[in-house]
């Protein structure tokens, strides 16, 4: 479980990487008393210390700390009430991953090709969820249709989310999210990037379940 020291070297990793700007993103992590710690409203995450940290609890009242609660910690609880193994949420609005959501011309997609073996084996399908305005209920909602399997998403016109088993996890997955989407628009211009056929991709989930253990959910991969 994290603590809000964690918490707060995350908040500044994403920062300084250009994820977020002012007082953009959210960053929460369950701990042992499952609670939830969370980043508090309007708070510069290059500026944030453990007293910008709220605790929070199933229903986002707040147990502990001074400060307002993000009006996006809707999107945070119900992918903990979705996803038991899920640890750690982060939501940032990091550039190439925002452009992508962003697009007239790939309204309902993501990065839902199978392009690069190390993004199948972290992050798998990227789904783009609808449009939802922030701090509503239609947000959350959004991810519902992928949240069983998805580890990454893109959010329509706003940013993105990625999970994590650990806070260190989730942060490493939306990393990998933004180079990915570096590499895509790099390879966009330079023609467009070139799927991995359907029997090599088979190939690696076998060599993954056999050499690493990892059984991945065919949802997230073909």
């Amino acid at each position: 479980m994290s603590s809000k020291k964690q918490l707060v070297e995350i908040c500044r990793r994403v920062y300084e990487k250009g994820f977020v700007s002012a007082y953009d993103g959210n960053i929460s992590a369950v701990t042992p008393d499952n609670t939830f710690l969370i980043t508090r409203s309007a708070v510069r995450k290059g500026d944030v210390t453990e007293d910008d940290i709220l605790e929070i609890d199933a229903s986002g009242r707040i147990i502990s700390g001074r400060g307002k609660v993000s009006t996006e910690y809707k999107i945070h609880l119900f992918a903990y009430s979705h996803r038991p193994e899920v640890n750690a949420v982060v939501h940032c609005h990091p550039v190439y991953a925002t452009a992508f959501a962003s697009l007239a011309e790939g309204a309902g997609k993501g990065f839902e090709g199978n392009y690069f073996p190390e993004v199948i084996l972290t992050l798998g399908k990227v789904p783009l969820c609808r449009y939802a305005t922030p701090s509503t209920d239609e947000l959350p909602l959004s991810m519902e249709p992928y949240i069983d399997y998805a580890w990454a998403f893109l959010l329509q016109n706003h940013g993105a989310v990625t999970l994590g088993k650990t806070l260190k996890d989730a942060y490493n997955k939306m990393e990998k999210l933004e180079h990915t989407a570096q590499i895509l628009f790099a390879a966009k211009l330079l023609g467009g990037a070139k799927e991995l056929p359907k029997e090599k991709v088979n190939e690696l989930l076998s060599i993954a379940k056999e050499n690493y253990g990892l059984d991945i959910d065919e949802r997230n991969v073909l």
